[in-house]
């Protein structure tokens, strides 16, 4: 269908605002203000942040290695940004895993090949490098001070649209997101900022032009209910990698799950919670193998704080953990026990 002709434009008017300059009678024309006075201090903000940041914001593009069976290689792609000058860029656990390769290209053009230096699917986060110099560069924030309402903006490259820019607010503060790998991540941010396919790895940023988070995660089924990882996280995670090569994280080897106590327990044994964890099993020659660890046994306490789920577990099983030996209270029938144990460090596809 032919689109129809537009009707000839009248004449521009402008409109004349007099003002009394003193002189009766007397007016002047308010000179026409240009469009950037025009643009509100929103607007200020967002474009400030996008000019800022745009040009250190990656499209990431990954190859998976052949599936089994003869089945083609797999492909997909996501965001990222480039943190330091010489080619360190942040992104998405889920962007990179199992990627054969990967393939980082900046919004000047420049393409690179790169390799994945450290990856924590606890967290959701990776690191790639390139081999580069003098690349441009965020600004890494804080979370600390974000208050609910605060603008937030996001950059990425969803469904393959390089360096989109979509704004919006900080929705909730402190939230937690369950990762793939089945780790609770804390200090989550909720944003309206829409986000896509695509946008996974790239920055959330405050009207600063500051990286305040990763973006991670959407809901699917909602509309702007978004998530990112606080770039507080994102710092103590690229510094273990940077220092490791990984995450260090405790382990004591054994398969837990939640379980609700009876309130005839709880006041039994005079505990602060009324939740623990089972132990299901346990993996030979484990710190809990070690310790006398059973099947059924409950625990309750570790490192003297209570133990009211498995979260609470992981989060006692940080980095300060490994080697340092801990006493651990579990219920085993009608015994309250004390056992000493010395976590290790986590496997690679270690869990407990």
């Amino acid at each position: 269908m032919p689109i129809a002709s537009p009707p000839p434009m009248s004449p521009s008017i402008r409109l004349i605002h007099a003002v009394d300059d003193g002189a009766a009678g007397r007016t002047q024309a308010q000179p026409a203000r240009s469009d950037e006075q025009l643009l509100d201090a929103y607007s200020q903000a967002v474009v400030s942040a996008a000019e800022k940041i745009s040009p250190a914001v990656a499209r990431i593009e990954v190859r998976q290695p052949p599936g089994r069976g003869g089945q083609r290689a797999g492909a997909g792609s996501g965001s990222g940004f480039v943190f330091t000058p010489d080619g360190l860029i942040l992104t998405n656990s889920h962007v990179v895993s199992g990627a054969s390769r990967v393939r980082v290209q900046l919004p000047d053009g420049q393409a690179f090949d790169a390799d994945i230096i450290g990856n924590d699917p606890h967290t959701d986060l990776a690191v790639v490098r390139v081999s580069a110099s003098r690349l441009p560069t965020v600004a890494l924030g804080s979370a600390r001070g974000l208050r609910v309402g605060q603008l937030a903006i996001a950059i990425g490259n969803p469904y393959g649209f390089e360096t989109t820019v979509t704004a919006g607010v900080v929705s909730a503060l402190g939230r937690s997101m369950r990762a793939y790998s089945g780790r609770l991540i804390e200090d989550v941010i909720q944003t309206d900022a829409a986000l896509n396919p695509g946008n996974s790895g790239g920055p959330l940023l405050s009207s600063h032009g500051e990286v305040i988070g990763v973006n991670t995660a959407i809901i699917e089924a909602a509309q702007g209910i978004c998530f990112a990882t606080s770039i507080d996280t994102a710092k103590v995670v690229v510094s273990q990698i940077l220092q490791h090569g990984r995450v260090r994280r405790g382990w004591i080897g054994v398969a837990g799950q939640n379980i609700v106590l009876s309130r005839r327990t709880v006041r039994y044994f005079d505990l602060a919670s009324e939740s623990a964890v089972r132990v299901v099993s346990i993996e030979p020659q484990s710190p809990a193998a070690r310790a006398g660890f059973e099947a059924g046994d409950v625990i309750v306490r570790y490192d003297g704080k209570p133990v009211a789920g498995i979260d609470d577990l992981h989060r006692m099983l940080s980095e300060a953990a490994v080697g340092r030996a801990a006493r651990i209270e579990l219920l085993r029938r009608t015994q309250r026990l004390v056992r000493e144990i010395t976590p290790t460090e986590l496997p690679p596809k270690g869990s407990g």
